[in-house]
This record gives C-alpha cells, sequence and structure tokens, in this order.
C-alpha cells in the first residue's frame, strides 16, 4: 500500500534545496552501504553547489522537479527532470530507505516522464542500483553499461599522457553558442541555461579551430564531465588537457563512459587511471552520443 504523500514541485528556496538534497544523501548512502563502500564525505564547498544544481533546476524546470512528504510535511523522495530542445533529462531520483516499496517512486518517476512526454530523446544516467535500473527498463529505456575511470594526479600520471597536438583555451560564457550547437550535433539538445549554471562552478576548457571544435567542464572536485566534441581526436586533447591542468595530489574521476567512448578510456589508462564498472548511461529515442560525456546532473 503506498504510504500517505503529498506530491508538489520543488520550489526555488534553500529549505527545498536541502531537502533534495538530504533526501538523496540518504537514499544512496544506503545503497553505498550494501554495496561495502563508505558514505559520501562532501566538503562544504561541495554540498553548496549541488543546492545551486537544485535551486537552478527548480528555476528552469519547474514541471520537471518533485518532492514528496509524508502527512507530517517530511520529505521522503524527489525527482528532478529537464528538456532541452527536445531532449529530456532526468537529473535525479532518489526514495528515502524507509518510503521505498510503497508506490512514491513510481509516482515520482511517472510525474518526471510526463514532464517529458513530447521530447523525442531521453538520456538517464543511472547507478548500479538494480532497482532504478528496472525502472528506466521498464519507461522504455535502453540501458546501456557504462565505464568510470578514477585515480590521483601525481607526476607520474601526467608524464604518461602525449603531449598536446593542439591548441586548448580556457572557455568563457561568450563560447555559449559553440557549445550550444556541439551540444545539438552530439546529444541532440542545446544544454542551454545549464551552461551558465556550470560555469559558476566549474573551469570551461575549449578547442575551436578549422578542423573542428569541443569543450569540456572541470568540476572544482576533479571530476571531468560534460565533454562534448566534432570527432575523436578533439575530444582525447580535451580529456588530456584536463588532466594535466589538475593538482598533484587531486583525486580525479570520468564517469558515465559507454563502450561509444573508448577514446576517453584510452586517454585514461594511458594516465594509469583505474577503469571499472559503474552503471549505465539509459536511453530513449536515441544512440549513444559520441564523442560525448555526459554530466550526471546536467547529461
Amino acid at each position: 500500500m503506498m504510504e500517505r504523500m503529498i506530491l508538489r514541485q520543488l520550489r526555488d528556496t534553500e529549505e527545498d534545496a536541502e531537502a533534495v538534497r538530504t533526501v538523496a544523501s540518504a537514499a544512496f548512502d544506503t545503497s553505498r552501504a550494501l554495496r561495502g563502500e563508505p558514505a559520501a564525505d562532501w566538503p562544504p564547498d561541495r554540498l553548496a553547489r549541488i543546492d545551486s544544481r537544485n535551486r537552478h533546476l527548480a528555476r528552469t524546470d519547474p514541471g520537471g522537479c518533485w518532492l514528496a512528504v509524508d502527512d507530517v510535511g517530511m520529505p521522503v523522495g524527489t525527482v528532478l527532470s529537464t528538456r532541452r530542445e527536445g531532449t529530456w533529462g532526468l537529473a535525479l531520483f532518489a526514495v528515502l530507505p524507509r518510503a521505498q516499496r510503497r508506490g512514491i517512486g513510481r509516482e515520482l518517476m511517472a510525474a518526471a516522464l510526463l514532464y517529458g512526454r513530447a521530447c523525442l530523446r531521453g538520456i538517464i544516467c543511472g547507478s548500479r542500483d538494480p532497482r532504478a535500473a528496472a525502472t528506466y527498463r521498464r519507461a522504455g529505456f535502453t540501458l546501456h553499461p557504462a565505464m568510470r575511470l578514477r585515480g590521483t594526479v601525481d607526476k607520474e600520471l601526467k608524464a604518461r599522457l602525449p603531449s598536446l597536438d593542439g591548441a586548448v583555451h580556457e572557455g568563457t560564457a561568450r563560447h555559449r553558442d559553440l557549445m550550444d550547437s556541439l551540444d545539438r550535433r552530439t546529444r541532440g539538445g542545446a544544454h542551454g541555461p545549464d551552461h551558465e549554471e556550470m560555469l559558476r562552478h566549474s573551469r570551461l576548457l575549449v578547442v575551436d579551430e578549422l578542423t573542428g571544435s569541443g569543450y569540456c567542464y572541470i568540476g572544482a572536485d576533479g571530476d571531468v564531465e560534460l565533454l562534448a566534441a566534432t570527432s575523436r581526436r578533439l575530444a582525447g586533447r580535451l580529456l588530456t588537457a584536463a588532466l594535466l591542468s589538475l593538482p598533484e595530489g587531486a583525486e580525479v574521476a570520468v564517469e558515465n563512459l559507454t563502450a561509444e567512448q573508448e577514446w576517453a578510456v584510452d586517454v585514461g589508462l594511458a594516465a594509469g587511471l583505474e577503469l571499472s564498472n559503474a552503471g549505465y548511461v539509459c536511453l530513449r529515442g536515441m544512440r549513444p552520443p559520441s564523442p560525448y560525456i555526459p554530466s550526471g546532473a546536467f547529461l
């Protein structure tokens, strides 16, 4: 039987942003514990970036962002989804462990899918949770097994990487048109206002030359994400430049790599990063975009 609850749109407030983060942290920490992994221990600056992301999506996509609260007003589940030029994305889906298996997740997912009903394409970066994977498959998504690269940046890592075969520049908001064009080419829809949010918290690297173009974001925590390019060669150059730009001692992660991103796997292995299985990239109405590394939040 479904627990009594109220499903309401997420508001652009500190309280709602924190509620989303609290629900997601509890749900994901439980999944990590079941896999024998430690709970996430995020510094305050990362928590602030997560809250900023939640508020950004509440502003841009109120119809796709929902919070479930129980009969005493406590948040028990959340879903965040976006629409960008005909491409629907699931940014977050989480239900508190005590509220799972009561239909709350089903109602949240139904609301998010309804928001994307007119979109031709859909993308989700799913975890290894088998229940989540089953939910996405039932929603009509094809599950593409994903890989993750991780490691610590040191002199040996940088020494293993080849010299760049061309220029890579620091990007700014002036590159918005270039990035939107690459988004449309690779995944079928521009990220639009998401670039403004990412530029607030991440470094941007850009390649723009006669033979093609590309861009890549590097998070403050060392994550390399949301990379798009017109060729594997330029994508490899961007990823190499991103790794070389990180300070020694930084922890680096490159996630959501499908088999189509072997160029990224090759760069990571050459640098000595550890390769492992890591969930799924779930797609509907589209093939895995390439060369492309999605952002888990902005897809």
